[in-house]
């Protein structure tokens, strides 16, 4: 029974690690990453508050961050 608890407790631990908010900064690095493994030749990566993000096409906003106050806007640009 002891283990099963331990069990328990472990992965709720692990849940909660990967569900934590990660920092804007973090975010777009990451995202960048990719867009440039997709050879994307010019494009914006903009933080922006939530309210703002809900301005633009939901098709923009690639991500969120700070506990979703604020999320990442992208946008390819025309060479």
């Amino acid at each position: 029974m002891k283990r099963f608890a331990l069990a328990v407790i472990c992965g709720a631990l692990a849940t909660s690690a990967l569900a934590a908010p990660k920092d804007c900064e973090e975010l777009k690095k990451e995202i960048e990453i990719k867009i440039q493994a997709n050879a994307v030749p010019s494009y914006t990566l903009e933080i922006v508050s939530k309210e703002e993000a809900d301005k633009h096409d939901v098709a923009m906003v690639v991500g969120t961050c700070d506990n979703g106050t604020k999320a990442i806007i992208y946008q390819k640009n025309s060479n």
